[in-house]
């Protein structure tokens, strides 16, 4: 199964919403369509930014970019209703290393 990241900068929280309802929101979009094998917060260039690495179902390669690039902008989407978002980078794992979608 063909390894996943998506990386997504949190500019701000929408009034009345938790910090924790940002990674929350994530997770749970994201985990409606695929395994989520881990996730994180991090500071990247001092902007808290989203971590979440995730499975795609084999199929054939262009579609699995399709798969993800799709679950990504829905993860996005969800995260949005809580807090107010940056750029979205989707990753593919690929001979060891992470290359972009």
């Amino acid at each position: 199964m063909p390894s996943f990241q998506t990386r997504l900068k949190i500019t701000g929280l929408k009034p009345g919403s938790p910090p924790e309802a940002v990674m929350a929101a994530a997770i749970e979009a994201l985990g409606t369509r695929h395994h989520v094998e881990a996730h994180q917060l991090e500071l990247a260039g001092g902007v808290p930014q989203l971590n979440l690495r995730f499975l795609v179902d084999a199929t054939a390669y262009a579609a699995e970019n399709s798969q993800a690039l799709e679950s990504a902008a829905m993860m996005r989407d969800a995260v949005e209703r809580v807090a107010l978002t940056g750029t979205l980078t989707v990753l593919r794992r690929s001979r060891g290393r992470w290359a972009p979608v």
